[in-house]
């Protein structure tokens, strides 16, 4: 079968489709044709070797895959060859291990497809939907009827945040950085779509909120926007970071007299139970089309350094997918 290998840490180049030999599974473990692997910004970063993870060489990237299942271990029940399947991590790893024809998985990161979606789309629900659904419920206690502000609303966290946070009946404004990425902010479910690309789009955000400020703020580029995020902030609001790629300087005082809080967030920390509860909530909406992931481009597996490219591109609408 064809898969991605990347034998040594670095840029894009080091990604390289390789002839590798079929897996087959053992005890305890499911074989996925994958049709579609999603792309993730933390996958470039752990490309590069200076990540929290970092996988021994060579590796597979990719935690997000979708497909059919194609053969079970002896010990494996609940699942047979056939279904459509999307995956959230492989046996090899929780967080790569994707990009190839065929991979191996633990049955609890199995998760059935509806009908209703793509195999891209099924692709595109892993990390975005898990980060999302965690980041707003588990660390921001979203509630009914409260402002949710997201910095980059366009991107795959931020599509799924936004479909997330209007069926709990959250009031959401998003930010996008193009004109095709403001209309898809809007057709997401979105009340208000402002340009972070305009120098006044921060006092934009006050007026709508009436002077007081958005509850909560989901922050995908906090090296660029959290002292503005602080001081947009309503009083007793709170800030979910879920994207970082540098340092920056914040005034404290700005949480102080909001009594507001900044919180972090990493996928990784994701206990065994809070994964069980998040995808039974996922699978309901993904069933009921409460919720529906936005591919944005489809590229051969092939073309992986290429998409590792375009993941961090400014104005990114929606997800990445690579097709084996």
């Amino acid at each position: 079968m064809k898969a991605i290998l990347a034998r040594a840490f670095g840029g894009p180049e080091v990604l390289e489709l390789h002839d590798v030999p079929d897996p087959t599974p053992g005890p305890g473990q499911v074989l996925v044709h994958v049709h579609a692997a999603g792309v993730n910004p933390f996958d470039t970063y752990m490309r590069t070797g200076n990540y929290a993870i970092k996988p021994p060489l060579p590796y597979t990237p990719g935690a997000d895959a979708a497909g059919v299942i194609e053969a079970i271990g002896s010990d494996v029940r609940g699942w047979t060859v056939g279904t459509r399947v999307f995956i959230g991590g492989t046996a090899t790893h929780k967080s790569y291990g994707a990009y190839a024809e065929k991979v191996l998985c633990e049955p609890h990161q199995v998760h059935p497809l509806p009908s209703r979606l793509t195999f891209a789309q099924g692709a595109s629900v892993n990390v975005p939907y898990v980060t999302a659904w965690r980041a707003l419920h588990l660390r921001g206690r979203i509630q009914p009827g409260e402002t949710l502000f997201i910095h980059g609303a366009s991107g795959s966290v931020g599509t799924a945040a936004t479909q997330i946070a209007r069926a709990f009946g959250l009031k959401v404004i998003g930010t996008a950085g193009s004109d095709e990425g403001l209309a898809l902010v809007r057709t997401q479910g979105a009340a208000h779509a402002l340009n972070h690309r305009t120098p006044d789009y921060m006092d934009r955000l006050k007026d709508l909120t009436e002077g007081r400020g958005p509850d909560v703020i989901l922050e995908n580029l906090a090296n660029v926007n959290l002292d503005n995020d602080l001081t947009a902030l309503a009083h007793g609001g709170r800030v979910v970071i879920v994207g970082n790629r540098g340092r920056i300087e914040i005034d404290p005082r700005k949480t102080m007299s909001k009594e507001g809080a900044i919180l972090g967030m990493a996928l990784w920390n994701t206990t065994p139970e809070e994964w069980s509860r998040i995808y039974h909530a996922l699978d309901a909406g993904l069933t009921d089309g409460t919720l529906t992931p936005h591919v944005a481009i489809e590229m051969p597996l092939a073309e992986a350094p290429r998409a590792h490219e375009r993941v961090l591109e400014p104005a990114a609408n929606g997800k990445i997918v690579l097709l084996p």
